[in-house]
């Protein structure tokens, strides 16, 4: 992995950023989120799913995916910083860190960063003041959502 990709990632974990509804959470934390954040909410609905898009002062559009049900099965992102991905991934951080772990120790190429597990995919990738990223779990997407519909 690149060390610039490294530090990016550790920056991610280390660095305090805004807060953002979990991967797996509900719909009660997206108006604390943005108050947090201090950014803009806009809310549309699209066939099976609500999405919440915040844009931060600091540039940053984050989106949360919640299904009928009223919780976030995929969250995207995209701006000049990383989002907090502890708060982002929720529960799936630690086996997000573990992933980052095990291909650290098996490959040591360039490019995006992609993660698919079973329960969780999550992919990342950008430079310097321009990165975009999406995590979800494919089990709690609704019928007929596709990764590529996530954006």
């Amino acid at each position: 992995m690149r060390p610039k990709l490294i530090r990016s990632l550790l920056m991610m974990i280390a660095l305090p950023l805004p807060s953002f509804a979990s991967l797996g959470g509900d719909t009660t934390s997206v108006r604390a989120d943005q108050e947090k954040m201090q950014g803009t909410l806009r809310t549309s609905s699209a066939n099976s799913y609500t999405l919440h898009e915040i844009l931060t002062s600091n540039g940053v559009l984050v989106k949360e995916y919640l299904a009928p049900a009223g919780r976030v099965f995929a969250v995207s992102w995209q701006g000049p910083v990383h989002p907090d991905l502890r708060q982002l991934l929720g529960p799936y951080f630690d086996e997000y860190v573990q992933a980052i772990q095990e291909r650290r120790q098996q490959r040591r190429g360039h490019g995006p960063l992609l993660i698919q597990h079973a329960g969780l995919v999550v992919q990342v990738s950008g430079h310097v003041r321009g990165f975009v990223g999406k995590a979800y779990v494919p089990q709690q997407m609704p019928a007929g959502i596709r990764a590529e519909d996530l954006q």
